[in-house]
């Protein structure tokens, strides 16, 4: 079993159960929207000490918990998981990934950038069909998966792509095999 250095934070027991079953390494719970001034502060000793991961659930309360963590540390990593490998019979979260699908997350660690380039615009997500049709959701959610930047709205996903350091390269090769996909 792969072992990650960083400290990963999760927003709860069975987040904890999951990704302990796919790597070995520190996890700190955030107890989703208790996070509190306490756990903070474990946070932000791990951070300082080992690195930190945040591996929310690819919902509006772990973005909230995600956009909260990175606020107060800024260059943390973070790891997103696409909303299909996290579902299960309607519930959403960490705890329902399989151990590949975790490991494969992990593997796309991404740090949000203090300072961004505007490489992407909304047209490139239009001409694109990642915004604008009745499928863009779903291009951008398998796009986001192979890119590691998680499921979200089209103004989220231009944000992401150009707050965490995809390079127009990297988004070329990933809809090239978002196409391929496709085509199956």
């Amino acid at each position: 079993m792969e072992r990650v250095k960083e400290t990963i934070v999760v927003e709860g027991k069975d987040d904890e159960a999951a990704v302990k079953k796919a790597v070995q390494c520190e996890i700190i719970i955030t107890r989703g929207f208790g996070l509190n001034e306490g756990i903070f502060k474990r946070i932000e000793h791990a951070a300082k000490t080992t690195g930190i991961i945040v591996f929310t659930d690819p919902d509006f309360a772990g973005e909230r918990i995600r956009e909260r963590i990175a606020k107060r540390i800024p260059n943390c990593k973070h790891a997103f998981l696409s909303r299909e490998d996290a579902e299960y019979k309607g519930n959403i979260g960490i705890e329902n990934a399989t151990p590949e699908s975790i490991i494969e997350a992990l593997a796309k660690v991404r740090t949000l950038k203090t300072v961004s380039e505007m490489i992407f615009t909304k047209q490139d997500l239009f001409e694109l069909e990642l915004e604008g049709y009745p499928h863009s959701a779903q291009l951008r959610n398998k796009l986001g998966k192979i890119l590691g930047i998680g499921y979200c709205n089209a103004k989220q996903f231009l944000n992401r792509l150009n707050h965490y350091g995809v390079s127009r390269q990297e988004f070329i090769d990933a809809y090239e095999i978002l196409s391929l996909s496709i085509k199956k």
